[in-house]
């Protein structure tokens, strides 16, 4: 079911003062797209499968355009074993970098998954543990198995960011743009849809990016590196126009902990694209 969030003039906040009249109203969706008896399907777990099946289709599509010698099945694996890094890393990462002093306190409730509570920064290391132990195992080069991972990534991202807006969390800060929106969940002020911009920026831009440089023929890891810094400048971006986390608040001046997160990110991936690229330059020059 779909109802119209307007803005209620009467409850605006002095510190929000905004020009409502041109805001976008909130289309408030029911997290649950379909019931069956007690079962409940819900938009943001369907946006993981989209992810994930669209992630599975475009690896397949890859490797057999480049001609690797991996099977079906050592794809769905990978596939599989990448979710599984998102998950236990993904909460793992928010128990340590979000709310350590709760979870210390109350470290059975690292458990409840379903009360929610994810990292993207734990979810990426989680990813890389399973992924190298995934190509260790199969005997195939990690870079090889990274680059496709990375490729593929952001379309998880964008649908993932897509749920958080049909959910109406991770909202933006208040504002007085025109295409500001008031969340159910974030009080009378009008509002950035973040999510959005996340899915436009960490989903279609840096998958079109890195679309294009893998026709380029770039050295190996590049694929992986160029995604560890995109997505550290498009979060770095976006977290100037989200809301931080409520408990959280900013940890360094006006920085989000996303942001302290997310900046190293931007200095490893371009140090080891340059890395990269030095030695495959230094090999050709070679007699």
């Amino acid at each position: 079911m779909i109802k119209i969030l307007t803005y209620d003039p009467a409850n605006r906040p002095h510190e929000t003062y905004m020009n409502f009249l041109y805001a976008i109203p909130y289309p408030t969706i029911s997290p649950v797209f379909l019931e069956l008896g007690p079962l409940q399907f819900r938009w943001y777990g369907l946006m993981y499968l989209i992810g994930l099946a669209g992630a599975y289709l475009l690896i397949t599509r890859r490797v057999t355009a480049r001609g690797l010698a991996m099977t079906r099945d050592q794809i769905y694996d990978m596939v599989v074993w990448a979710a599984l890094g998102v998950f236990i890393g993904g909460r793992i990462g928010y128990t340590l970098f979000y709310n350590f002093s709760y979870y210390s306190q109350h470290p059975i409730k690292i458990l409840a998954v379903w009360e929610g509570g994810m990292s993207f920064h734990g979810g990426l290391l989680g990813v890389i543990v399973a992924l190298y132990w995934f190509s260790t195992r199969q005997g195939i080069p990690a870079y090889t198995v990274a680059d496709l991972a990375a490729a593929a990534t952001p379309i998880g991202l964008g649908f993932g960011r897509l749920g958080n807006f049909i959910n109406g969390e991770l909202y933006g800060r208040a504002t007085d743009v025109d295409w500001c929106m008031v969340f159910p969940n974030g009080g009378p002020a009008c509002r950035h849809p973040s999510q959005l911009y996340e899915a436009g920026l960490e989903g279609v831009l840096l998958f079109t990016i890195l679309w294009i440089i893998a026709k380029t023929m770039p050295p190996p890891g590049t694929l992986f590196w160029g995604f560890i810094g995109g997505y550290g400048v498009c979060r770095m971006i976006v977290e100037f126009f989200r809301e931080p986390d409520a408990h959280l608040g900013f940890v360094l001046g006006s920085f989000s902990m996303g942001q302290l997160l997310s900046f190293p990110m931007i200095l490893v991936g371009v140090f080891m694209l340059t890395l990269g690229y030095q030695r495959r330059t230094l090999v050709q020059a070679k007699p």
